[in-house]
């Protein structure tokens, strides 16, 4: 029997010892559900501040509860390290580092390839790698196995390798780790079959695809189907506002059509790793190919073109009240890119404080999940919800409509409201202050 087909055995009876590289929302959750059923699981993280929370049993992720943590680490089932080393005696090592855009919009998969890189040098026979990571078609075939079989060893005879995308969606209390659909594609079918093998110990359903390829391209099509559609809800928005028509109003009726039309929300603009990011991976790539990704090109341009829209608002509003932005009190509610979380990757929230700071504004923001902020070199502190904080604003805009948030208070206190979520739909009293995006 070889030693990829031992791993078979050594999964099914938790002896596979198995590793995590990079413990953020995506590699912290899945490390925590391998040690939950029995594995002996290892985390990798190069920021001292995360490895020292997992050792003092504090999650930093909403997703993952202390008791949860605390649970595992008591059992002596989960360890976190920044000492690559430790690689050697793993037989299957996640890869879930984070693949961001560089400022050109071009794909960056270098903590890709570091995380490979530090395998390489270690690699030995019967390993399984899977990388997680969102990246382009093809970079798994095209840029990691020729780095990994730089160490001699041959993928699917020697060690395993696999795609398998993350779909995590921080904060979801209804669609968590294990009940979401898992996609697996493998360098080759035993690759496929082992890595099916150990995410079927955690995931309710495997779902397997023919290449690492199809599996990469899986991801980057879940999210440009949200971005594309996200897209055509803002430019109907855009187009609402021109119509002096109330684009929530449309949607919500549009929506009881019960086939052909799924909703999408309008917003100031999209956050998350994901949904902004995945899109110029997949445009990038068929750039290459010279294919003009068009739809991609013209969501990306109207979603990213929204801070801006939701500034030119709020100083459109501020002039009804013979005020210009410079000077203005400005209370922005909510930071996070999405309600109910405190991930702040790529909100647009960033992008409008910083296009406000630039035009003099006087800014403060409450946010029940998010402390502190720093925008282009300054630090902002949650300054909270009370009365006279929302009454000395001479304008409180809404970016991320979290459930903490009472709509109530806030439109009986604040002088004027700029909502860009309708998070203010079921207040009844005060709706004169309300202008929606």
């Amino acid at each position: 029997m070889s030693r990829l087909t031992e791993l078979a055995d050594r999964i099914d009876s938790r002896e596979a010892r198995i590793g995590v590289i990079g413990l953020g929302y995506v590699g912290l959750p899945l490390a925590v559900e391998f040690a939950k059923i029995g594995f002996d699981v290892t985390g990798f993280d190069i920021d001292a501040n995360k490895i020292n929370a997992i050792e003092k049993g504090e999650s930093y992720i909403e997703d993952v509860p202390n008791a949860d943590l605390n649970e595992v680490k008591a059992a002596g089932r989960l360890h976190a390290t920044a000492d690559f080393g430790d690689l050697t005696r793993l037989d299957i090592i996640n890869i879930c580092v984070p693949t961001p855009l560089t400022r050109t919009k071009d794909p960056d998969v270098s903590h890709m390839a570091r995380a490979v890189e530090e395998i390489r040098r270690r690699l030995r026979t019967g390993q399984l790698i899977i990388l997680g990571s969102t990246t382009y078609p093809g970079t798994t075939q095209e840029l990691f196995v020729p780095m990994l079989e730089e160490s001699g060893l041959e993928v699917g005879e020697d060690f395993s390798l696999a795609f398998a995308p993350e779909r995590i969606d921080p904060g979801n209390k209804l669609f968590t780790v294990r009940n979401v659909p898992k996609v697996v594609g493998g360098q080759t079918p035993l690759c496929t079959e082992l890595a099916s093998k150990i995410f079927g110990t955690i995931f309710d359903e495997i779902v397997p695809v023919s290449s690492t390829q199809s599996a990469e391209m899986v991801k980057l099509l879940e999210n440009t189907f949200r971005a594309i559609n996200i897209g055509l809800a803002n430019e109907i928005a855009l187009m609402c506002q021109r119509l002096d028509l109330d684009v929530w109003e449309v949607i919500e009726a549009a929506a009881t059509k019960p086939y052909g039309f799924m909703k999408f929300l309008p917003g100031p603009g999209l956050g998350g790793h994901c949904i902004p990011v995945d899109p110029s991976y997949l445009s990038w790539k068929m750039k290459s190919l010279n294919f003009p990704a068009r739809f991609i090109d013209l969501a990306t341009d109207i979603n990213s073109r929204m801070p801006e829209h939701v500034c030119e608002r709020v100083a459109d509003l501020l002039n009804q009240d013979r005020k210009s932005v410079n000077g203005a009190k400005i209370l922005i509610l909510g930071a996070a890119y999405k309600s109910d979380v405190g991930d702040m990757r790529e909100s647009p929230a960033l992008d409008v404080i910083r296009i406000l700071a630039e035009k003099g504004a006087d800014l403060t923001y409450a946010d029940p999940h998010v402390a502190s902020l720093e925008v282009e070199g300054v630090t902002y502190k949650d300054v909270g919800t009370a009365d006279k904080t929302l009454a000395e604003a001479d304008l409180a805009v809404i970016l991320t409509d979290h459930k903490a948030f009472d709509y109530k208070s806030i439109t009986n206190n604040a002088k004027r409201i700029f909502d860009t979520r309708n998070a203010t739909k079921d207040v009844t009293s005060g709706r004169e202050k309300i202008t929606k995006l």
